[in-house]
């Protein structure tokens, strides 16, 4: 947990994957360091996969650029991504995106930010495990009350609408903040349940708060991606608001372009809450994403990536299931396998422990307590649930990817 400097401020602790690196740090990684392997990390690679599109590595500036963008983000650029979800979700459909229901973000965090600044005194329920960040977020805004929700590993993480209905209705839910695909564990709401969310949403009138930052990166379905914008029926009228990028999904983390699509009432508060939090993205890198974001381009990507991303996973999820890391579930999406370490001979059944001893071998993962979301550590357990629960990425190139599973047999041969 970091020092606060003066009294003034209050210590702000580091979310998991920050912090692993923080530690690794302290053991000499660091990122241009080959030695090491980096499996902690909560980003793509991003060079350019075969059968994808070329990889953009130059800008113009146009001398309009030097200005503010929009706190609402580009114009072409919303109106860009509102044609791509009505090309992929919505052909025939007579409610339609415009570029009026797009906000533009600089970054994930910063559009998961604008729209809890957005949030009315309601109960806003969260799953748990989930992402680390939301921990933070999900404290620092005083006008909702963060609901903990439980994803049971013993049905393998499954949430059915059923299940949502009886969440929203018994604990008075105003508005279900969830990634889809799930990070850590890789379940996936698919298409029919999906929808049964959406209509869920739409008959208890709970907003439906979805980070689907890694819809691309599906395992179990033929389509080249998923997005329960497909299950709207009145873009301006039905509760869903979906979160998006092109920090995965495009693996252009650097770039910190994000996306948030919702009726035109939802976009006007979240861009009102982004001029006073964030002011608003980059100008030239918004233009420049106009492109990236055609039907074309998009389509291209997701197939890529779940081409090389499946033969990455499927190699991962044997190799640390030989290792004796067990697993509730195969991953269904994102690119990270979350198993449960327990088996393993201490201090390695922990995740705590799993974590430093892989350090030694210059392999970096993250312990699974981070993902048990405790905003304002309102909780009281002594020890989480997910304690012996590790999550593994493999976004980083093959090569790295294999090498660390080599390291961690070695480590635990010893």
């Amino acid at each position: 947990m970091a020092e606060a400097s003066t009294p003034s401020f209050r210590p702000v602790p580091r979310t998991g994957v920050i912090y692993v690196v923080a530690e690794a740090a302290k053991a000499g990684y660091k990122p241009s360091d080959a030695s090491w392997a980096n499996l902690g990390q909560g980003m793509p690679e991003t060079g350019a996969l075969p059968g994808g599109p070329k990889r953009l590595l130059q800008i113009p500036i146009d001398p309009a650029d030097q200005e503010y963008a929009p706190v609402a983000g580009v114009w072409e650029l919303r109106e860009a991504i509102a044609s791509l979800y009505n090309a992929r979700y919505r052909k025939g459909r007579p409610s339609q995106y415009s570029a009026e229901n797009v906000c533009i973000a600089g970054g994930g965090r910063a559009a998961l930010t604008r729209v809890a600044a957005a949030l009315g005194s309601i109960n806003l329920g969260h799953f748990l495990p989930d992402y680390t960040a939301y921990e933070e977020l999900l404290d620092i805004f005083r006008n909702f009350t963060a609901i903990p929700i439980i994803r049971d590993p013993e049905r393998s993480y499954a949430f059915t609408a059923e299940d949502l209905r009886r969440e929203v209705m018994g604990r008075g839910l105003g508005a279900v903040l969830a990634s889809n695909p799930s990070n850590p564990t890789g379940a996936v709401i698919e298409d029919g349940e999906l929808e049964r969310w959406t209509r869920v949403a739409r008959e208890l009138d709970c907003a439906l708060i979805l980070d689907e930052f890694y819809s691309h990166y599906i395992w179990t379905a033929s389509a080249p991606s998923l997005s329960a914008a497909a299950f709207v029926e009145d873009v301006d009228k039905d509760p869903v608001v979906i979160l998006d990028g092109l920090t995965k999904n495009w693996r252009y983390p650097g770039w910190r372009v994000s996306w948030i699509v919702a009726p035109k009432p939802v976009i006007e508060a979240v861009s009102s809450a982004g001029s006073f939090l964030d002011g608003g993205g980059s100008r030239p890198l918004q233009r420049a994403a106009v492109d990236l974001v055609s039907r074309k381009s998009a389509d291209l990507e997701a197939a890529a990536i779940q081409k090389a991303f499946r033969a990455k996973r499927d190699f991962m999820y044997s190799r640390l299931r030989e290792l004796g890391v067990r697993f509730d579930a195969e991953p269904a999406g994102t690119f990270y396998c979350w198993g449960s370490v327990a088996g393993l001979p201490s201090p390695l059944n922990t995740g705590m422990g799993f974590f430093r001893k892989a350090l030694e071998a210059k392999v970096i993962t993250v312990p699974g307590e981070f993902f048990d979301v405790n905003p304002g550590k309102r909780r009281a357990a002594r020890r989480s649930r997910f304690s012996s629960y590790v999550r593994f990425s493999f976004g980083p190139a093959e090569s790295v990817v294999k090498s660390a599973l080599e390291r961690l047999a070695r480590l635990i041969a010893k």
